[in-house]
């Protein structure tokens, strides 16, 4: 003999399976939440930096500044934030800071005046937004984000970059806002004949930040002043994407930092990725390989920082020293300047 089940019973059921189901999907979720790392890394700069130039006065103010930016970075983190918003928020931070070569306290160009790019991706969309040669943006990497948020355009330069800026809100700065008497007497001693630019304390600068956020998304960003005492519209790797900057969910994200000329020749941010993507690589390795191995072979000097989904950081660098900083959620917190 069949027996069935009353409605009123069955409907109880399904209702009871569909829970169970709800259940199990939500905890799978927490799960796969509970073990992806939040992680952000930051740079302020790689080259040649003499422990006798940098006294501990001045260690232990960019040592704060650094984490200062890494606080702001991984707040936002903390706080549920996407990653674009972490690296934007670590990278303005340290354009605000006069002791970094970006933003206010840039190195100076030829004709004294401060000559700032930016760039910043998506590892979701691939999205990506930079500027060259801005002279009056408060922070060029918000200008930056724009480009990429509010444009159809990958890239602005100079005066169409601040006309853009103007359309979208932004207040204009003079010039002036940048410059500080320590890029100033850099800038002299150049132009004396009394140094090089590249033995000018963090004169290969650049400041960057990676960060992967409780999505898995990544994303990159990079801001610099250039280099001291450069001419005719010089552009460095820093706003060029897959040179200075570069971001793949399928692989990582990375900024860079040295001396530009020979990242734009290696295509140093892709090729660390696309090293992760096609080959295999761990980031560590990968970042090794390129750093210590390919940018050597060519002259290259400089380092990276660079992040993946998983939460895994690499910071390398084949320069004296490199001002560096990360933090990730297992409670690992870094900040230093040399290898050791």
């Amino acid at each position: 003999m069949r027996t069935t089940l009353p409605l009123a019973a069955l409907l109880i059921l399904l209702c009871s399976v569909g829970e169970a189901l709800s259940a199990a999907d939500a905890a799978a979720a927490n799960a796969v939440q509970e073990n992806r790392m939040l992680a952000i890394a930051i740079h302020g700069g790689a080259g040649v930096i003499a422990r006798s130039e940098l006294g501990a006065d001045n260690g232990a103010r960019y040592r704060q500044g650094l984490e200062q930016a890494l606080d702001a970075g991984y707040a936002v983190l903390a706080a549920g934030g996407n990653s674009l918003d972490a690296v934007t928020a670590a990278v303005r931070t340290l354009e605000d800071n006069p002791l970094f070569n970006a933003g206010r306290g840039a190195v100076l160009a030829h004709d004294g005046s401060a000559e700032l790019d930016a760039s910043i991706m998506n590892g979701k969309t691939l999205q990506a937004g930079a500027v060259t040669g801005v002279r009056h943006v408060k922070n060029p990497i918000d200008l930056a984000r724009r480009v990429m948020e509010a444009s159809p355009h990958v890239m602005l330069s100079g005066n169409g970059a601040e006309e853009f800026a103007l359309g979208q809100g932004f207040t204009l700065v003079p010039n002036d806002y940048f410059i500080t008497p320590t890029r100033k007497a850099q800038l002299d001693r150049v132009l004396r004949g009394a140094t090089q630019p590249r033995n000018e304390l963090a004169g290969l600068g650049t400041v960057g930040a990676v960060a992967v956020d409780a999505a898995g998304n990544v994303a990159a960003a990079t801001s610099t002043g250039g280099m001291t005492n450069k001419r005719w519209g010089r552009i460095g790797d820093s706003p060029i994407i897959g040179a200075g900057t570069y971001a793949n969910n399928a692989s990582c994200a990375v900024s860079a930092t040295g001396h530009g000329e020979f990242f734009i020749r290696s295509v140093v941010a892709y090729d660390i990725c696309a090293l992760v993507e096609y080959r295999g690589l761990s980031l560590a390795d990968a970042a090794r390989e390129v750093v210590h191995g390919k940018l050597v072979q060519r002259g290259g000097e400089g380092g990276v920082i660079a992040v993946d989904a998983r939460g895994n950081v690499a910071m390398e660098f084949n320069s004296p020293g490199m001002f560096r900083g990360m933090r990730d959620s297992s409670g690992r917190r870094s900040v230093a300047i040399y290898a050791d």
